[in-house]
């Protein structure tokens, strides 16, 4: 089924409203008043609302659709996400295994850029919302798999693991194996004793470095008559960068 983005313009850079229309054939109702649907069936362009509001409908690209997936656990953060593509290099060429799924949020946002992915879930209704996501994104490239993966991990020469799990130290025997040289373990901690538990077990393999520990903050700003901050996202867990190398 058609879908299409529909937008107005507000203050700053942002939308005053967006909205993603899942079925064209159906006349769209916005606080505005309603679109009719032999106008959602543009490609692009302006429409009008029965009031007379203008809106700007367009196709959605891929980042479109992954702000409009159904989520339960909390997403790690797009800020985040850029940091660890920008930090482990990953490609079109990558291969990435990434636990727990949760919503499965990152396993989607890595396989739009890489070769292919494995997420792992032990949770069932969380299990079933990444098949769910996955099928909404129309990803061919994703492997959930409902599996531990403190008893192992099955892919072999791994360009990227991701971790967001509660222990992640238990992973670093399989990870380790399942890792190629140079390639990257990645945690996301939300506290400041497991990101130092994480960091005191690292120390204890000598094929692992640790690259770095960060943590990211974003601010918005607003440029009208006065030039100023708007608003700061504040830091909404740790990366810790590990390097496989030897």
């Amino acid at each position: 089924m058609a879908k299409k983005m529909l937008v107005t313009k507000g203050k700053d850079y942002f939308p005053a409203q967006e909205y993603l229309i899942r079925d064209v054939s159906k006349d769209f109702h916005t606080k505005y008043g309603f679109i009719r649907a032999e106008q959602l069936k543009k490609k692009q362009g302006k429409v009008l609302t029965s009031t007379g509001k203008e809106y700007f409908i367009f196709e959605p690209d891929f980042l479109d659709l992954y702000r409009k997936i159904r989520r339960m656990p909390q997403m790690i953060p797009l800020k985040d996400i850029g940091v660890i593509i920008s930090y482990t290099g990953i490609s079109r060429k990558s291969v990435v295994v990434d636990a727990g799924s949760g919503s499965g949020g990152i396993a989607c946002f890595f396989a739009n850029i890489v070769k292919s992915v494995s997420t792992y879930e032990i949770d069932e209704n969380n299990f079933e919302l990444v098949k769910e996501n996955i099928k909404a994104l129309g990803l061919k490239n994703v492997k959930a798999k409902k599996r531990d993966i403190y008893e192992g991990i099955e892919e072999k020469n791994v360009d990227l693991i991701m971790l967001d799990l509660a222990e992640p130290w238990k992973v670093l025997e399989s990870a380790s194996k399942a890792l190629k040289t140079g390639g990257w373990l990645v945690y996301y901690s939300l506290t400041v004793p497991q990101a130092q538990q994480f960091v005191k077990e690292i120390e204890k393999h000598d094929e692992f470095i640790i690259a770095r520990i960060i943590e990211t903050i974003e601010r918005g700003w607003k440029m009208e008559k006065s030039v100023r901050p708007e608003r700061t996202v504040i830091p909404s867990g740790f990366l810790c960068f590990v390097r496989k190398i030897k």
